[in-house]
């Protein structure tokens, strides 16, 4: 009964957290191997799942296109019931989305328990432990385990060989040549408390080039230019602005071949630590241990309290202390530690 399974994986909204589902659907494809699975995914995160072998098909769901409104929802229901899926596997707490797997047609919705939407699941599943992170809570709802074995929560994150090409061909038109080292900075997130202070970062940069002779890059979607802007303007060295310049299978070509990343909370963050490069990861309002990197080898986290409560997810807090009390001194400290930018290459 199990041979032929048509299984849909309805997907969270944010990078990170899509990435952190990865292990949960290569679990799901070693359950049933000869499942097909599809993965409806909002169009910013379906970069994260493109090329991964175990997904046959990605639906991308556009909210603000083809899927707007009510009209849209009901050509995404149209497109699911012709799609004949059997099972769908809810990462996202949606009562909309579970709404619509009904419709879809698909008769066996698995998630978690929602009070609002519990009537819409034919499997509604319980969390097992609170504070649990965010690749174990995906992992269980497919697998009813929490891993012993962190290996098994390691994320997926597939780059093409035209990607790697392209930044081969980015880096040579700026002048880095393949024995440089070079660090990437990203130093955006998806919200300001979340964000170094930009004078912190311009006085990193400044040291990095100088101390190690390195090169280095700013990367950040296009717009981010002004964080990017008000970097630049504090320093005086000047490093490669790469806002803007890739897409994220581009900016994951350009983490692979970096010597290393440094990033606050965010998707890019974890893409980096996806592809094992050496990280620094620098926390603020947020949780190290529901979203915080999970693989330990070649990781460095740095959050410190400052007389608040930690994690507190403030994102309207105008005084972000927690981030100001990472010094560059910290940052500089993790990485002559690990001796990361003086290893052999």
């Amino acid at each position: 009964m199990t041979k032929n399974k048509r299984i849909l994986i309805v997907e969270v909204n944010w990078l990170g957290d899509v990435l952190f589902s990865t292990p949960a659907i290569r679990a799901l494809k070693e359950i049933y191997p000869d499942s097909y699975i599809g993965a409806l995914v909002h169009k910013r995160c379906k970069e994260v799942l493109l090329e991964n072998p175990v997904i046959n098909e990605i639906i991308v769901l556009d909210e603000e296109g083809r899927h707007r409104g009510f009209w849209g929802k009901v050509r995404l229901i149209r497109e699911l019931r012709i799609k004949k899926f059997d099972t769908a596997y809810l990462f996202h707490r949606s009562f909309t989305r579970a709404l619509i797997c009904l419709l879809g047609g698909i008769s066996n919705r698995i998630g978690y328990y929602v009070r609002k939407r519990r009537l819409l699941l034919t499997q509604n599943i319980t969390v097992p432990l609170t504070g649990i992170h965010r690749a174990v809570y995906y992992y269980y709802l497919v697998s009813g385990k929490i891993p012993e074995d962190i290996s098994k929560l390691k994320c997926d994150f597939v780059i093409g060989n035209k990607d790697e090409l392209y930044v081969d061909e980015l880096l040579r038109r700026e002048n880095v040549k393949s024995d440089k080292r070079l660090v990437v900075i990203h130093p955006a997130g998806n919200w300001l408390p979340k964000r170094w202070p930009k004078e912190n970062f311009a006085e990193l940069a400044d040291t990095l080039i100088d101390k190690f002779g390195v090169a280095l890059a700013f990367s950040g979607h296009r717009q981010e230019q002004d964080v990017l802007t008000g970097i630049l303007s504090l320093m005086k060295n000047k490093p490669i602005n790469l806002c803007g310049k890739t897409t994220l299978k581009q900016l994951g070509a350009l983490f692979k071949r970096a010597d290393l990343v440094i990033s606050a909370d965010s998707g890019p963050l974890h893409i980096a630590v996806a592809l094992q490069r050496p990280t620094v990861a620098i926390f603020g309002p947020t949780s190290v241990g529901i979203t915080g990197p999970l693989q330990k080898e070649d990781v460095a986290i740095l959050q410190k309290t400052a007389g608040c409560i930690i994690p507190c997810y403030e994102q309207g807090c105008k005084d972000n202390r927690c981030m100001k009390i990472i010094g560059v001194a910290d940052v500089l400290d993790c990485i002559e530690k690990r001796k990361w930018l003086i290893r052999e290459k």
